[in-house]
């Protein structure tokens, strides 16, 4: 009863936030999705990290560590690089630009007959493809959750249960494979009565009150959510006997050799170090949010000052990396040890998801009443805070760039009222769930799924960073790398099941033709470059525009060494303090306390080369 209470005071809270943001939601679609720019650097950061705090990232930890050892987390922890970029090279130029979806920047980029085709065409890649394939991931997550802890079987009366049966296997709906050995049907009916309340739970807040109430929530999702992990992992640690104790244990169970392997932060086989240094050398700058675009663009253009902005980068690179990465980390390597599996079956998508299970096996086994309910309703709130942000973001550009630009006003003619707007915004809602959860339908495991999302958005990744920093990348630079990446991305899935190479592959191809198809086209118009300039200032190499406008020629360049500068220093910081607390926690088998301590020691005194520059 105490787990239920807990869980019904969130979604209380939830609802009640959107309900409150309502007035001013309704006004106008900034406010709907940029909560009038009124959003302070902090709050802005957690709603990232709440929102990359998935019900479904967890579990992909979990499976992580059990098929490669800590090292493969690098795949996750990389990506402090481009929330470090985005924050403090990126940011300022999304809020300035004073746009309201990534794609709208389009046209203020760019010039040409295409500048309207490619907006439209992003908005229904990443509004609705890329993240309809996120949220099916979620909602992967969601159902296995759902499963352990909502036998709606159990609890709903035969008269009322028998009838979503029998409507189950008539239809021949099947929605996600069983993990508790349930009956297909029963587990697909149980499925889809949990994935409906949760998702119309999630969908009556975001889609009354806005980004306001999703960044509310957001707030209170982390820390719920980041609360009952720590807890989690303090059992965790507790159940396998202390710290001290996990080591040896991980050593009895899967021998000294098996234990180096999973408990290292690097790879511990020469033959895995050259696809491990090509995955994590490219994979956080070769994917489709290297520079902000989505919902990281979205915090950043709702952020109310330029130094907001870049505070925004900052909270969620070190709460997203080092706070929710060391608790997580713990809790993947004790279930190693609390729930033991045969090394010989460690292959496969099968096995993946047997692993990622166990995160949520371990909730219903070790933790006590009211400690259970904290950690669903942390569980909840993450997957919530996922959900609402890509409801929200998805809708965006289904009301600013399909409805209002391409349909109104360039089909009809007409510029849409601004309660019309909000209306189509909220509606655009039901269209992307229903996808979403059509691509859920036919997902394996979380693991394969990110893997492949990975792949496509390889692609677009340099033509993304480069249109901020390189005046000469034009309207068919985007298109070019979008088109190889939709092009080449299954062709590579069909010749290799290697993944460095597939990664390497689609990111050396793809910016090659990109560049090669920047020269070969003709540049923007100068006065659309000069306009872009003068309302962004970007950095980089931006030299003939910048002398067009009247500013110093040499401002851009200098000021991205700035950036880069600040973007690496805080970045060695970071990653630095998570190997040196990390080891502290989780040793290897015969290792010394003095590397963790180096590494903590390092992580430190880089603070006072970047804290400045960082927040000033």
């Amino acid at each position: 009863m105490i787990d239920l209470f807990i869980v019904l005071a969130f979604v209380a809270y939830a609802v009640s936030a959107g309900f409150r943001a309502q007035k001013k939601a309704s006004q106008n679609l900034q406010e709907y999705f940029l909560a009038g720019k009124t959003l302070t650097g902090w709050r802005a950061g957690l709603s990232m990290a709440a929102t990359q705090f998935a019900a479904d990232t967890p579990l992909l930890v979990t499976g992580l560590i059990a098929t490669g050892g800590i090292f493969l987390l690098w795949r996750l922890w990389i990506y402090g690089l481009a929330f470090l970029m985005m924050g403090f090279i990126f940011a300022i130029g999304w809020r300035r630009a004073g746009v309201l979806t990534d794609a709208e920047l389009t046209e203020v980029r760019y010039s040409g007959k295409g500048v309207l085709a490619l907006r439209v065409l992003k908005a229904i890649y990443y509004g609705t493809v890329i993240n309809c394939v996120v949220m099916a991931m979620v909602l992967v997550a969601a159902v296995r959750i759902a499963e352990i802890f909502l036998p709606w079987h159990q609890w709903l009366p035969e008269s009322i249960y028998g009838g979503l049966l029998q409507m189950t296997r008539a239809f021949g709906i099947h929605l996600g494979g069983s993990v508790s050995g349930l009956d297909p049907a029963i587990a697909t009916t149980n499925n889809l009565l949990s994935i409906f309340l949760i998702l119309g739970f999630t969908a009556l807040y975001s889609t009354t009150g806005g980004l306001r109430s999703v960044v509310t929530t957001d707030v209170m999702q982390f820390s719920l959510a980041m609360l009952g992990t720590l807890v989690y992992a303090i059992i965790v640690v507790v159940q396998v006997g202390g710290f001290r104790q996990l080591t040896e244990r991980v050593v009895q169970l899967y021998g000294e050799a098996g234990a180096e392997r999973m408990l290292s932060f690097a790879p511990t086989g020469g033959e895995a170090l050259l696809p491990f240094l090509v995955i994590i050398g490219l994979q956080w700058f070769f994917q489709m949010n290297s520079d902000g675009t989505g919902y990281l663009a979205q915090r950043s253009m709702a952020c109310a000052t330029d130094r907001d902005a870049r505070i925004a980068g900052l909270v969620f690179a070190w709460m997203q990396i080092f706070v929710r990465s060391l608790i997580w980390l713990v809790i993947g390597v004790g279930l190693l040890v609390i729930y033991p599996f045969a090394t010989e079956a460690m292959s496969g998508d099968q096995f993946a998801a047997s692993r990622e299970i166990t995160f949520v096996t371990g909730i219903n086994d070790l933790l006590p009443p009211g400690i259970r309910g904290l950690m669903l309703t942390g569980m909840l709130a993450a997957l919530a805070s996922t959900l609402d942000t890509h409801l929200n973001w998805g809708a965006s550009y289904w009301s600013n760039d399909i409805y209002q630009r391409l349909i109104s006003q360039q089909f009809l003619k007409r510029q849409p009222k601004s309660h019309e707007l909000v209306i189509v915004a909220r509606l655009s809602n039901l269209l992307i769930l229903v996808i979403a959860l059509i691509i859920m339908a036919n997902l394996g495991s979380i693991q394969t799924a990110w893997y492949i999302s990975l792949l496509f958005g390889a692609g677009m990744g340099s033509v993304l960073v480069l249109r901020w920093l390189w005046e000469r990348i034009n309207l068919f630079s985007e298109l070019a790398a979008m088109a190889t990446s939709l092009l080449v991305a299954p062709i590579l899935l069909i010749t290799t099941d290697q993944e460095w190479v597939r990664l390497g592959s689609m990111a050396v191809i793809s910016t090659a033709v990109a560049i090669g198809v920047t020269y070969f086209t003709p540049s923007t118009d100068p006065g659309v470059l000069r306009a872009f300039y003068q309302r962004v200032r970007p950095v980089g190499f931006w030299r003939r525009t910048a002398r067009d406008a009247g500013d110093d020629p040499s401002r851009p360049l200098r000021e991205l060494g700035q950036g880069v500068r600040t973007t690496l220093l805080t970045a060695a910081s970071l990653f630095a303090m998570l190997v040196g607390v990390g080891k502290l926690l989780i040793a290897s088998p015969d290792q010394s306390f003095i590397v963790p301590l180096g590494f903590i020691a390092l992580g430190v005194g880089l603070v006072v080369f970047w804290w400045k520059d960082a927040v000033r």
